[in-house]
């Protein structure tokens, strides 16, 4: 028997996927009018066998019915995925006011926990935004994700940051660590952190144009239930391993917004390696890139953004 398309081997996980959401064979995405024949040009045969292939992945694999209730049980242990589980909200205070929401994520070496964000999310001197205190949660439940705890963790200790940022060649690199005490974290907080395992190999394994995802918290927006962060595709937009105009990062192309400050920038690893992580982690997405003589009425923003290399947390998490 001839081997299963790429293309039809896909559209089975999908379809099985659906079956386990409980959904209908009407869901079959073939059998939407943009998908039909009429409309992509393509016979009657190639339609009918991507058709076929979603619905024999829906029966053959039926799985759990799918409820969306705030109870549902969260991924088993073993399928905790780091760019989800280990990418937080950051909520920046003065005293009782709140600030800016950001992004952040976990960062785990020699057993010391660390979160990452932006440095401008700590401070920024030129917008005078100086929180004293930010906040982040954890989820205290590995199957109920409803179940959440927040950590408030003061900015300054003896009138000095508690933070770590960095200088370069080229100048202030936009990235900040903070350690966390284990101690002062919720009981039974779930931690899926990064760590430099994600880090591994040369920057020969990426080029110009790879596909990557940024979790993060756009504008503030989240899984409100769950308090996931949600995913957005980007790519590489410039040569990866070279840093851009002298800087310390490289650009992405995506649609981003105000709170991604501090996102991880992720590369899928494919096929996955046994016993390696399915992530490797690129950068740290900062800020959007503009030209200062765009003309804001006639042209679009350029879409693209800063990624500081995260080799930069090597340095940052050193004893």
């Amino acid at each position: 028997m001839p081997g299963v398309s790429a293309e039809h081997a896909e559209l089975q996980r999908q379809g099985a996927k659906a079956a386990a959401r409980g959904e209908s064979p009407d869901t079959n995405p073939m059998l939407e009018s943009i998908n039909q024949p009429s409309s992509t040009g393509e016979s009657e045969r190639v339609w009918s066998g991507r058709r076929d292939a979603w619905e024999r992945g829906r029966t053959t694999d039926p799985g759990p019915a799918f409820s969306p209730d705030r109870s549902t049980p969260g991924p088993a242990e073993h399928e905790r995925d780091e760019a989800l589980f280990g990418v937080t909200r950051v909520l920046t205070f003065s005293g009782a006011v709140g600030l800016t929401s950001a992004s952040g994520f976990l960062f785990e070496r020699d057993d010391r926990l660390f979160l990452v964000t932006s440095r401008h999310v700590l401070f920024d001197a030129p917008t005078e935004h100086a929180p004293d205190r930010i906040e982040i949660e954890f989820h205290t439940d590995a199957r109920d994700l409803t179940q959440l705890a927040t950590l408030s963790i003061l900015l300054h200790r003896d009138g000095l940051s508690v933070w770590r940022q960095a200088k370069d060649s080229g100048g202030e690199v936009d990235v900040a660590v903070l350690e966390l005490d284990r101690a002062a974290m919720p009981a039974g907080s779930v931690v899926q952190a990064f760590g430099p395992k994600h880090m591994e190999g040369g920057f020969d394994l990426f080029a110009v144009g790879d596909r990557l995802v940024i979790p993060g918290f756009p504008l503030g927006f989240f899984d409100t239930v769950h308090h996931l962060p949600v995913v957005r595709q980007a790519g590489i937009a410039s040569s990866y391993g070279v840093r851009f105009q002298g800087q310390g990062y490289f650009l992405t192309d995506a649609r981003m917004h105000r709170g991604c400050s501090g996102s991880p920038v992720l590369a899928r690893v494919e096929p996955r390696a046994l016993g390696r992580p399915r992530w490797h982690l690129l950068g740290v997405h900062s800020s959007r890139m503009d030209m200062s003589t765009r003309d804001a009425a006639q042209d679009e923003s350029l879409g693209l953004n800063c990624a500081w290399y995260a080799d930069v947390l090597l340095a940052l998490t050193a004893p």
